[in-house]
């Protein structure tokens, strides 16, 4: 919105409906509804923590940890719009989905699927996430899901 050009892309891996929305419609909407404009602030700034702790996935941890920590926040994310809950969720990500946005190979993501369903954790099989032992996976991945304060922007 504030850059000429896009610094990113988006590639839908499901069907979606997307609309133009042109800046100036909504700097006009800001400026009759200041409430919005906090709202898109809280999420620009949700996004942004989003990136740091992925990056933190990809520079600090283990693939296996990597791993159930995306799952999780995939879960947790899912919840706030009821497409999950503590057993699972839908999750039309392939492996080799799931290897690019992890930064690893596929056939590592395989052996780490193994080993996290070989431990009791989670099984992601034929499309589904199930969550064998929620909190024993939320422990092992060290994951707090409070960077994605899913309560929203406190407004006055």
């Amino acid at each position: 919105m504030l850059f000429r050009t896009s610094d990113h892309n988006v590639e839908p891996i499901t069907a979606v409906q997307a609309s133009e929305v042109r800046p100036q419609d909504l700097l006009d909407a800001f400026s009759r509804t200041p409430r919005l404009a906090t709202a898109v602030l809280w999420a620009a700034s949700r996004d942004e923590a989003m990136v740091v702790e992925h990056l933190v996935n990809v520079g600090r941890r283990s693939a296996t940890v990597r791993m159930a920590h995306f799952l999780l926040e995939l879960g947790s994310r899912l919840r706030l719009v009821g497409l999950a809950d503590h057993q699972g969720y839908a999750c039309p990500l392939s492996q080799y989905l799931l290897a690019d946005a992890l930064g690893l190979t596929a056939v590592h993501v395989n052996r780490v699927l193994r080993q996290l369903r070989e431990e009791g954790l989670v099984t992601f099989q034929r499309g589904r996430v199930t969550f064998d032992n929620y909190d024993g996976l939320a422990d092992f991945a060290g994951f707090d899901r409070s960077y994605l304060d899913q309560d929203g922007p406190i407004l006055q």
